[in-house]
């Protein structure tokens, strides 16, 4: 059972070349009959639009209800980047510093007995990038959704072991992010779930999202099943309560699009207006964190832990922020390509059941297709068009006295001017003249790349400048490519 909606006509339209969609389509399904999923859905962003969305199988065995776009899923731990940006939006009010003593925000935490006399005291930074040295607590950490608040600062207050010191490792802590949760609650003076809808849902829109499961009618939320001895068995609705800021969150696919289109609209850094709710720089702070490398699950590829995301540098996607969930009755996963503008995620309703190869596969499929847009260039500057002038002006010439002053002390020192006029000969005998009016582009505010267009070729440049407050070429490479 499949519900499919295109958003955008250009790419469903015939005539215009298709989208791998069907494909994708298929990928999805397939994944969800052979995983004994009952219901799953996912959808593709691209520039700010829901490109695509579909939905396949139950949201509901026994009503038999078809998934649609509209069909509220628990996400579990992808709830994690928004206790995390909600963290980061109370720093930007000067509520809350992320390097100060957790125990300033928590006082339970004070007198805790650390693993070694030199362990520093748990930060709340530590705590948002999996660093505070608790020890891995999937799945124990899943079912402790519902803890009473009271309960929870019990739990505190008699402190809990450590696996290793603060600060020397990565490991996932389900309980280091309910930590966060309640510094939400205790620096905003009410609970962390209304804080978050204040805060984010709101704002963006998410009207249909919340964190308590039952305060949406049964008959728009997927509910949650195991797969057991080769039968499906329903899994109890978890409340909310004190490790909501962990997983708690239930969405929609047409409402958590929302929260992605506002991510990704923070890249590229740019002037401009703020359009909120939280500021561009802290969205991207959520790519940062304390660089412990670890192996995202059982692949190959290494990751660091930002805040709410891991973070790799793919070799055919480029820059990526990705987030499984897995939870009693639901699996989903995120994968966000912040420079290209785009995302795909998808939500499951079964225990565990994260759609991770089929996120990755179709993000893959897409850039094979064409379809990611290219990488959003980085801001150039007045200096950086300058410098690139000269560039093409020392190549026309021949020699470097065309710099006009405008080479940096290390330039001639690293290779003279004779040596390179012989250079420049050379390359000119093999490529010949070129049209050196084709755009730089920006790969930072002093550097950039080229490509000219020659008689018999091309020539790949790249340019950097000096950290000088006048423009000075700190170094320029003019690489041959023959035809």
């Amino acid at each position: 059972m499949k519900k499919v909606i295109c958003l955008l006509a250009f790419l469903c339209a015939g005539a215009v070349k298709a989208a791998p969609y069907d494909e994708i389509d298929g990928i999805f399904d397939k994944f969800r009959n052979d995983s004994h999923i009952p219901g799953l859905v996912y959808g593709v962003v691209i520039d700010g639009k829901l490109a695509h969305v579909a939905g396949f199988g139950l949201q509901e065995l026994e009503a038999k209800r078809p998934v649609t776009a509209d069909s509220l899923f628990r996400i579990a731990s992808m709830t994690k980047a928004f206790t995390a940006l909600t963290l980061l939006e109370m720093r930007d009010e000067g509520k809350v510093r992320l390097d100060d003593p957790a125990e300033n925000y928590i006082p339970e935490m004070r007198g805790w007995h650390y693993p070694t006399s030199d362990s520093p005291h748990i930060r709340v930074r530590d705590l948002a990038t999996h660093s505070a040295g608790f020890v891995t607590d999937d799945p124990w950490g899943d079912r402790q959704t519902p803890m009473p608040e009271a309960d929870f600062t019990e739990l505190l207050k008699t402190g809990v072991p450590f696996t290793r010191a603060p600060e020397t490792g990565y490991e996932y802590s389900n309980l280091g992010f309910a930590l966060v949760g309640r510094v939400v609650t205790n620096v905003s003076g009410k609970n962390y779930a209304d804080t978050v809808t204040d805060k984010l849902l709101k704002p963006l829109g998410m009207n249909a999202s919340s964190f308590v499961a039952d305060s949406a009618p049964r008959e728009k939320r997927a509910l949650g099943y195991r797969w057991e001895d080769g039968a499906w068995k329903a899994e109890p609705v978890l409340g909310p309560g004190a490790f909501g800021a962990m997983g708690g969150l239930q969405t929609s696919a047409n409402d958590y699009a929302k929260w992605v289109e506002f991510l990704l609209s923070a890249w590229p850094p740019r002037d401009g207006a703020e359009m909120g709710p939280v500021k561009r720089s802290s969205v991207r702070e959520l790519s940062q964190g304390l660089n412990f490398p670890h192996f995202r699950g059982n692949s190959a590829q290494i990751v660091n832990y930002g805040m709410g995301f891991n973070v790799l540098l793919d070799n055919t996607l480029g820059f990526t922020m990705s987030h499984s969930g897995g939870y009693p009755g639901f699996g989903s996963h995120v994968l966000l390509i912040p420079e290209r503008g785009t995302a795909v995620f998808a939500f499951a309703n079964r225990t565990y059941a994260g759609p991770v190869a089929p996120v990755w596969e179709a993000a893959a499929m897409l850039e094979k297709a064409g379809m990611l847009p290219p990488v959003r260039p980085q801001p150039g500057s007045a200096m950086l068009t300058d410098g690139y002038g000269v560039v093409g002006a020392i190549y026309k010439s021949g020699g470097v006295l065309a710099a006009n002053g405008k080479l940096a002390m290390n330039f001639l020192m690293d290779r003279d001017a004779d040596g390179r006029a012989r250079d420049l000969a050379a390359l000119k005998s093999q490529v010949g003249d070129c049209d050196t009016t084709s755009p730089v582009r920006p790969t930072g505010g002093l550097s950039g790349e080229f490509t000219w267009k020659c008689g018999q070729g091309q020539i790949k440049g790249n340019l950097l400048l000096a950290p000088t407050l006048s423009t000075q070429i700190q170094s320029m490479t003019l690489t041959p490519i023959k035809p």
